[in-house]
């Protein structure tokens, strides 16, 4: 017998009002429960679809000291000088994770007007944690020449999951001409114990320096979308970062720190994304 089903047989016997209050979180491990019991909602699934072309090259970055992986993805049939959303991956993974997460066939699927672009970005959150590693600098310095030789405009959107939802509000506080910001599963810290277990800072100074929740308000004026799963661990920190902005959109639904979330949101954010890199910009900028 699986540990779930004999979870569930051996507990027939525990009181109702017991159980209920786990699975609603009232009581400790009541997300860590749900998890366990697969009750996190739907795994999103990539649509089965002719995608539109991609491209992986590999890109010398002195800012980072190494070779990286580019990643362009364009929707079928686009012109060449479409608009530019920069995705920014999750930790321990690189800028394919995009292919695989299905983003060509979410961008195929919805016809969106823009093309989708991915570079190595570390596991340092995006920070300059190490001497000759700058994510940042590489992020604003160096991938917008290698967008136009191209043919592309610098990025005018960003969307990160995960790390990458850290590095792309990061990417938003000096980037203030961004039309949209887009984070599922946003891994930020309220505290520095919760950030030193991570091993990507150099020192509590450069997180307090860095941290997106020390600085929402370099986030007002531009367009904020947020998604968190209510299983995810991050969670709190997401309800946090709607608390203390105002976001076009926040979504805090079922789901945990997975693939199978990540997949289900990830036409949301495609699609928040295209309706503000389309839209005619507002006076003073800001989207």
């Amino acid at each position: 017998m699986s540990s779930r089903r004999a979870f569930l047989a051996g507990g027939l016997g525990v009181a109702v009002p017991a159980v209920a209050g786990v699975l609603t979180g009232v009581l400790p491990d009541g997300p860590a429960l749900r998890r366990f019991l697969g009750l996190t909602g739907p795994a999103g699934e990539i649509p089965r679809v002719t995608p539109g072309p991609s491209t992986v090259e590999r890109v010398s970055s002195v800012a980072r000291g190494r070779t990286l992986d580019l990643v362009i993805t364009r929707p079928p049939g686009a012109p060449t000088d479409l608009p530019v959303c920069l995705a920014l991956h999750g930790r321990g993974v690189g800028a394919r994770w995009f292919l695989d997460l299905g983003v060509p066939q979410f961008l195929a699927a919805a016809a969106l007007p823009f093309a989708v672009v991915a570079v190595d970005g570390g596991s340092s959150y995006f920070v300059a944690a190490t001497p000759g590693d700058d994510p940042q600098r590489m992020l604003a310095r160096e991938l917008p020449g290698w967008l136009a030789e191209r043919d592309l405009p610098a990025p005018s959107a960003v969307l990160g999951i995960s790390m990458g939802a850290f590095g792309a509000l990061s990417l938003a506080r000096t980037r203030r001409d961004l039309r949209a910001v887009a984070v599922a599963a946003p891994a930020l810290f309220t505290t520095w114990a919760e950030a030193s277990g991570r091993d990507a800072f150099a020192s509590q100074r450069q997180w307090a320096e860095e941290e997106p929740l020390r600085h929402t308000d370099a986030l007002a004026g531009t367009p904020l979308g947020i998604w968190c799963g209510t299983e995810d661990p991050f969670v709190d920190a997401a309800r946090t970062l709607a608390a203390r902005t105002r976001p076009a959109l926040a979504a805090v639904t079922s789901g945990a720190h997975d693939e199978d979330y990540f997949r289900r949101v990830l036409p949301d954010m495609l699609a928040f994304v295209g309706e503000h890199v389309t839209a005619p910009p507002k006076p003073g900028g800001g989207g």
